[in-house]
């Protein structure tokens, strides 16, 4: 019978966000059981100041750090780093602004079948009548059934997100995050092409966290075009890893990348407006990913 892992670094990098609570609710958990552990939050040199100061708090609980870096390094080398400043033999990364559904979420984690690296998942929560107007909220609860770890241990390595997973210390300095990333977007994807080059396990499990904060939708479509940018800078790397890029490269017909690329600029303004309003459209936002890379592609 395989042992329950009694070691454990939460590691979360943090900007903008005041992650207080969350860091309480893993603490009081890590501290019913018989392990031992630490949480690490380090701070991207965030702007925003009073996140920052709030954050000091972290410092007033046991086996808890709070690093705060002077230099915007992003999340790919903050999770590296992370990694580095870790001491036991299992990491468990988390972003920042999420919250766990209930107090058994670190026990699944140790008593989980082992592998290198073991993805809990993500779900999205919220008043879904006052959400119905948000952006993300749709789209991500729309993808969600394709999220299970069902479905997602069908591709285990193509599956792989950096919100919340739990790796040992070993393979996450072998594999390393690619610090070329330095906004967000992508980074993870390449993580998991990195993880199968080494011949890394990765499993998946229904471990979730909760997400209920979301960006407005203005916000929204402006990282979805940063993370296109990120996209097309990389798509060497990310070929046969991202659903869109594949997508693009499908489409072989000079005459028909040219009549996406005109059908974007005749009415990429339109669905930007659509996807920015009050009634986003999802079919609108697939096609508006697609034109609007494709013009960053021309």
């Amino acid at each position: 019978m395989e042992q329950k892992k009694t070691e454990l670094s939460i590691l979360i990098p943090v900007y903008n966000t005041t992650c207080v609570g969350f860091v309480r609710q893993l603490h009081q958990q890590a501290e019913t059981l018989a392990i031992d552990y630490e949480i690490i939050v380090a701070d991207d040199a965030s702007p925003d100041r009073q996140c920052v100061e709030q954050n000091k708090s972290i410092l007033t609980l046991s086996n808890c750090r709070y690093i705060i870096n002077n230099v915007n390094v992003g999340a790919a080398a903050t999770r590296n780093f992370l990694a580095e400043q870790s001491q036991y033999r299992w990491l468990l990364f988390l972003d920042c602004d999420m919250s766990v559904t209930d107090g058994q979420f670190l026990e699944r984690y140790l008593s989980a079948p082992s592998a290198a690296v073991i993805n809990g998942g993500l779900i999205f929560g919220g008043d879904a009548k006052q959400l119905q107007s948000n952006l993300r909220y749709r789209y991500e609860t729309t993808e969600a059934p394709n999220h299970t770890a069902e479905q997602r241990s069908r591709h285990p390595y193509h599956s792989f997100r950096s919100t919340n997973f739990l790796i040992e210390r070993e393979a996450m300095l072998q594999a390393r995050f690619d610090e070329r990333f330095k906004r967000s977007g992508y980074e993870d994807v390449l993580f998991g092409k990195r993880l199968k080059s080494l011949h890394l396990e990765v499993s998946h499990i229904d471990n979730p966290l909760l997400m209920t904060d979301y960006e407005d939708n203005p916000d929204y479509v402006a990282k979805t075009e940063r993370s296109l940018h990120t996209l097309y800078e990389f798509q060497q790397d990310l070929k046969g890893y991202s659903r869109l890029l594949t997508l693009a490269d499908g489409i072989h017909l000079g005459i028909v990348r040219q009549m996406l690329i005109a059908f974007y600029r005749l009415f990429g303004g339109m669905m930007r407006h659509n996807l920015c309003g009050h009634h986003p459209n999802l079919t609108v936002f697939k096609l508006y990913r697609l034109t609007y890379y494709l013009s960053i592609n021309k």
